[in-house]
């Protein structure tokens, strides 16, 4: 196997922190669900695109970021990783005391071209400091300061991230309106939703602190 590519225990452990991740509702969520119910599903999918071209920009950020940080200075990646298992576990108490739900609200005024919607979409991942915050602490908790492929893996987690994430962005613009009417009315799904986010990231932060702990 190329060495660009993670054990399949990690992809798969990766995979389902991704689909957690994407179906947890959010600012981008929420703006794919607006567009759509505003403008339709041109729009829907435009956002979408936006926001995922965001995430990309985000890997490669955090990936050449910490392979430099991880040869300058491994007692600061070792740091980091202890960082991002406790911000693992402030997102996991934030999700079951929040309640979660999803803001949707009504566009006013002429209708935006595919490109702004897209730019939107763009504008809105790359400005949000959690999501740059997230992908600083959680991609590196899935490689090791000693691998020499760990910028290659990292952008393979992160292209990972965006291929499980594409089907929920389409599924969000095609069922819009069902979304949102389940999500605002029925609090049981969005108390799954967040349960759900919260088992799996304390689950990860628990494992890290634990590792590096015994280092």
């Amino acid at each position: 196997m190329p060495d660009f590519v993670p054990d399949l225990s990690i992809i798969l452990t990766f995979a389902l922190a991704a689909l957690v991740l994407a179906i947890t509702p959010g600012p981008d969520m929420a703006l794919f669900v607006s567009r759509t119910m505003n403008f339709g599903k041109l729009h829907g999918f435009a956002a979408g695109l936006g926001t995922t071209s965001g995430i990309a920009v985000h890997t490669c950020l955090v990936a050449f970021g910490i392979s430099v940080l991880i040869v300058a200075a491994p007692a600061l990646f070792w740091a980091l990783k202890i960082v991002g298992a406790l911000y693992l576990l402030w997102l996991a108490i934030q999700a079951i005391r929040s309640g979660g739900g999803i803001l949707v609200t009504r566009a006013a005024g002429r209708q935006p071209s595919f490109a702004q919607s897209y730019m939107t979409g763009l504008g809105i991942n790359l400005t949000n400091p959690k999501v740059a915050l997230f992908f600083v602490t959680f991609l590196p908790q899935f490689v090791s300061a000693h691998d020499p492929a760990a910028a290659q893996k990292l952008l393979f987690l992160g292209v990972e991230f965006i291929v499980v994430s594409i089907p929920i962005v389409a599924a969000t613009v095609l069922f819009a309106g069902w979304l949102t009417t389940t999500l605002r009315d029925n609090a049981w799904v969005s108390k799954a939703l967040n349960w759900s986010f919260a088992a799996v990231f304390m689950a990860f932060a628990a494992t890290i602190l634990l590792a590096e702990g015994r280092r």
